[in-house]
């Protein structure tokens, strides 16, 4: 069968699981906020480099404008309600570490707190804004690196409609 064009929408959603991220930063009154991602890259191996876009009228945004750092967690299996709520609510009027019970890791490098229960941990320094239609693409060198090898199935997003869990072998559960 030939391809057929296809609304926005459903290319998303037929592309999907993307990988499910949760970025942490810090507002300007020193409060770390988080927000959920699956539009996020590796760009670059060396040096080690990472991009996540975020809308301009998210809260998210004017915490990276205000202190360029972030930390990238990819949330274990465990975390699956939080994720989930940091992705669908604001940071602005809401604590998402009070309100999901994630708790917080303090981080080697970067300002932002890692969240514990995490796969992986990307600490990072923005180091270049682009613009991207409604979103801005912030590029980020990785200045370290944490994971946790008892929690290898971490969040993936279908179109942000649900969450999948995934390993790196390949195991999967789709019941969240």
């Amino acid at each position: 069968m030939a391809l057929k064009e296809v609304s926005w929408d459903e290319a998303l959603e037929w592309a999907s699981p993307f990988p499910y991220v949760l970025a942490v930063t810090v507002d300007k009154d020193g409060r770390p906020n988080i927000i959920g991602l699956a539009w996020w890259t590796f760009v670059s191996w060396d040096p080690k480099m990472v991009a996540i876009a975020v809308g301009y009228k998210r809260y998210s945004y004017e915490c990276l404008k205000h202190l360029g750092e972030f930390a990238l967690c990819f949330p274990s299996e465990e975390l699956k309600e939080g994720a989930w709520f940091c992705g669908v609510k604001s940071g602005r009027k809401v604590d998402k570490f009070k309100e999901t019970g994630f708790k917080q890791v303090p981080a080697k490098v970067i300002t932002p707190p890692l969240i514990e229960g995490s796969t992986v941990a990307l600490e990072c320094k923005v180091v270049r804004e682009v613009e991207a239609g409604d979103h801005a693409l912030f590029i980020a060198d990785i200045v370290a690196i944490h994971g946790d090898p008892e929690r290898l199935r971490h969040l993936y997003s279908i179109h942000y409609r649900k969450l999948v869990s995934l390993d790196c072998r390949g195991y999967y559960r789709v019941d969240l």
